[in-house]
């Protein structure tokens, strides 16, 4: 038999047996499905992290207490950041173009008879440039609100809709802590930035914000939670921190190692690439499994397949079919299923990456090479548990399967 003649009668058998041959592929189907669609969601995740970092600007610094041990090894934050870094910083540091001091913490808000319990971010005039934030409605706040201590507040949009629902919340008051605060503006919608929803945050002036709110414990000046600082553009990123890494050091007097750490965008973006490569790479390994069981299946049902055709594989030896043409017949059966699984498979992964895609903001992208990659094993798969039963067909003596048959 030529090779044309042994595929027309490995698909001719396989449909003799469409429910056993449709079993036998399921578990190909889920095993493709599987790892293309963790492949293609594990990508959408990364782009999706990736771009709320972008959204932070590709020239920002943050410049945070404590280095990284410190940071690993104790809940408290240390306080080694002080308002007057940050003024130096604005200063003194000519590869940045803006600096915004930063301190927080976590009050209940009070509105009519909700409360809620809200992030408060007392931040400077400076703070809308540098993180690139927008007013919706209203106005920021100046520095003669930060220089007077003025209680005035800028709401996050999700943090208005809460509490003021679809009224206006420009002119009204707000309580936080027992001190009453007028609401001057609404900021436009931005997400989370650096572990702070600041969608759901109210802003006040950094004086307010000791004043009135967290008080003044560090004996060395106004703490601070962390520094945010602009370089002037994408290649002054690595000399900013360079400069302000001496420039802090010199302040702080430090003979050691620092008391402060300060990440990039860049950091972020490596870090958040580790942790998505390392997920994907999980998932896949989890979701390839199911290739495997697949591969044992076809093995079972091959295996299964040669027992109840004993008396053809008989025959067909006894009127001069070669081992190799019944090896070949075998094998091609099992290549079939499992690149037919992987096809289909294929298809139902690619379908669920477009759902995720549609139905959540992961932008999941099918990737050729996970498509190529997953057919291929698919197809190595079928081969490789064919191979046994195969052999075991190809090996039968036609007189004892005549007889046994």
């Amino acid at each position: 038999m030529n090779l044309l003649e042994s595929v027309q009668m490995a698909v001719k058998t396989l449909l003799s047996n469409k429910l056993r041959s449709a079993l036998t592929m399921l578990g190909i189907v889920i095993g493709n499905a599987s790892v293309i669609a963790m492949i293609g969601i594990g990508e959408g995740g990364q782009k999706f992290v990736s771009k709320e970092l972008e959204s932070l600007g590709p020239n920002v610094l943050f410049v945070i207490p404590g280095n990284r041990e410190t940071q690993r090894v104790s809940r408290d934050v240390p306080k080694t950041l002080v308002l007057e870094d940050a003024e130096a910083i604005a200063t003194q540091v000519p590869t940045i173009a803006g600096v915004a001091a930063e301190l927080n913490s976590r009050q209940v808000a009070t509105y009519g008879n909700k409360n809620t319990d809200i992030n408060i971010v007392g931040t400077v005039p400076s703070f809308l440039k540098v993180r690139d934030f927008e007013i919706a409605t209203g106005r920021f706040f100046t520095d003669l609100d930060m220089k007077r201590s003025n209680q005035v507040a800028v709401l996050g949009t999700k943090l208005a809709e809460r509490l003021f629902g679809s009224s206006n919340p420009v002119g009204q008051q707000l309580r936080i802590k027992n001190t009453s605060f007028q609401v001057i503006g609404v900021l436009a919608p931005k997400g989370s930035n650096v572990g702070v929803d600041y969608d759901d945050a109210a802003l006040i002036p950094i004086f307010t914000m000791a004043n009135r709110i967290v008080g003044r414990t560090s004996p060395y000046g106004l703490e601070l939670t962390y520094i945010v600082t602009s370089a002037k553009n994408a290649d002054s990123v690595d000399a900013a921190e360079f400069q302000i890494t001496n420039l802090l050091r010199q302040r702080h007097k430090l003979t050691g190692e620092d008391d402060f750490n300060i990440r990039t965008q860049k950091d972020a973006l490596q870090t958040v690439g580790q942790i998505t490569g390392a997920l994907t790479i999980m998932l896949t390994a989890i979701s390839a499994i199911s290739l495997f069981v697949g591969g044992i299946g076809i093995m079972n049902i091959m295996l299964v397949s040669v027992t109840e055709r004993t008396q053809e594989i008989g025959l067909r030896k006894a009127i001069g079919a070669t081992e190799q043409d019944i090896l070949l017949q075998f094998i091609i059966e099992a290549v079939i299923v499992s690149a037919i699984g992987g096809l289909v498979g294929t298809a139902v992964g690619a379908s669920g990456i477009i759902l995720v895609a549609v139905l959540t903001p992961l932008k999941a992208g099918i990737s050729p090479v996970a498509i190529a990659v997953a057919v291929g094993v698919s197809g190595g798969i079928g081969l490789f548990f064919g191979v046994v039963p195969a052999r075991r067909a190809a090996q039968l003596d036609p007189i004892v399967a005549l007889r046994s048959a």
